[in-house]
């Protein structure tokens, strides 16, 4: 029996852990569930799944939940706040830690969860964007198991040797080819990206998903993110990550061997297939996801990324490149433009605009701990809410 807690239960990526675990009750036992303020789904989590804790960020909700779960006669402790957060990922009864909430949000329990020596299913990747080497330095203190979620990432994780240990020459690989679906502007003209509506945006043609995250793949930041990602799950250069656009999303990703070989996973467009392998890892256990139907899929069709188009994947290949504080910067500057994007306050391309402009104005520092990451984010953020009145429709 495995011992969960699920941060974010009431995301995208929470919502399909949760269906994954019901299809195996004598597999997996749900300790705390976490949100930020969404009680209702929360409450209908709790009553099917009866949580030791359920965390709520808000605290008026956090009260709302309380009162719902006593009328409905469950024992479900509700907790409220960011350290309770931290508490229910360091639990001593608890094994696994699915970290899916979205955004910096998830940086301190998922930092708490490695120091605590859990098993991590990594689905937020602002905590390895942010804080790279912070993480990764107590996953290796704690002997923590990290697992990524990332459809991408964890196709890149079943695609490479089984012993690898962030050695690509002496494991025999070259190169690492991240697919990106390309998003619902792959082929829009720049004078009507100009125009691009957040509802437009957020209509991914292959994937659902959140509004944030839907933004970051109609952008390509997402995309920029996950090559930042890829280089501290997997130890490898900027260089040695190639972006290919792939719009059937068929092909998670791929690895290119020195041999000419090249390992691709393939799968229907369903994150419950990477959370089922996450949870169940080195075994496989049934998802849900219906089987590839490759005659249907009929073509795979590949493609570079227009790095004009999409100036994000630009700025996170330098961000990676520039080190230290810079991609902690990225990530705040692209968090606070995003939410300015949904509030209508700029323009779908005034998000690369915001961000180019905060990581120009900030100096990239070295990082050491934590607060250095936090004094970064917190820098870039004020700087980015300036930028946003600069290019403010």
């Amino acid at each position: 029996m495995q011992f969960l807690t699920i941060l974010g239960s009431t995301g995208s990526i929470g919502t399909s852990t949760l269906d994954v675990v019901s299809r195996h009750p004598d597999r997996y036992r749900v300790v705390a569930l976490t949100a930020n303020k969404q009680v209702d789904l929360l409450y209908r989590q709790c009553v099917e799944f009866k949580p030791v804790y359920a965390v709520l960020l808000d605290e008026a909700a956090a009260l709302q939940l309380s009162a719902m779960l006593a009328q409905a006669g469950l024992k479900t402790q509700v907790l409220c706040g960011l350290d309770a957060l931290e508490g229910v990922c360091t639990l001593p009864e608890v094994d696994t830690v699915m970290a899916a909430i979205v955004g910096a949000a998830g940086l301190r329990p998922t930092l708490a969860a490695a120091h605590a020596g859990k098993k991590i299913l990594l689905a937020n990747k602002e905590t390895l964007v942010m804080a790279g080497n912070v993480f990764m330095d107590a996953v290796r203190a704690s002997g923590s198991a990290l697992l990524p979620i990332d459809s991408e990432h964890n196709a890149i994780f079943q695609a490479l040797p089984h012993d690898y240990r962030g050695d690509m020459e002496s494991s025999g690989v070259s190169r690492i080819l991240l697919t990106a679906s390309g998003g619902p502007f792959r082929k829009t003209s720049f004078e009507d990206l100009q125009r691009v509506t957040p509802d437009e945006a957020c209509a991914h043609p292959n994937w659902s998903m959140g509004r944030k995250i839907s933004v970051d793949s109609a952008s390509m930041m997402n995309k920029g993110l996950e090559v930042i990602e890829a280089h501290w799950l997997f130890n490898v250069a900027a260089e040695n990550i190639q972006v290919v656009v792939h719009p059937q999303s068929v092909i998670h990703s791929l690895v290119q061997y020195i041999d000419g070989s090249v390992i691709a996973q393939l799968g229907n467009p369903d994150m419950r297939t990477p959370i089922a392998y996450g949870l169940a890892y080195p075994e496989r256990i049934a998802s849900g996801v219906a089987s590839l139907d490759l005659f249907k899929v009929a073509r795979l069709d590949f493609a570079e990324p227009d790095f004009e188009r999409f100036p994000c994947l630009a700025l996170a290949y330098d961000a990676l490149k520039a080190a230290g504080t810079a991609p902690a910067v990225l990530n705040a500057a692209n968090e606070v433009a995003v939410a300015a994007f949904l509030n209508r306050e700029i323009s779908f391309l005034s998000i690369a605009r915001v961000i180019e402009s905060v990581l120009e104005l900030l100096p990239v520092e070295n990082v050491t701990c934590l607060e250095d990451v936090l004094e970064a984010d917190a820098s870039a953020r004020r700087t980015a809410i300036q930028q946003v009145m600069r290019f403010s429709l």
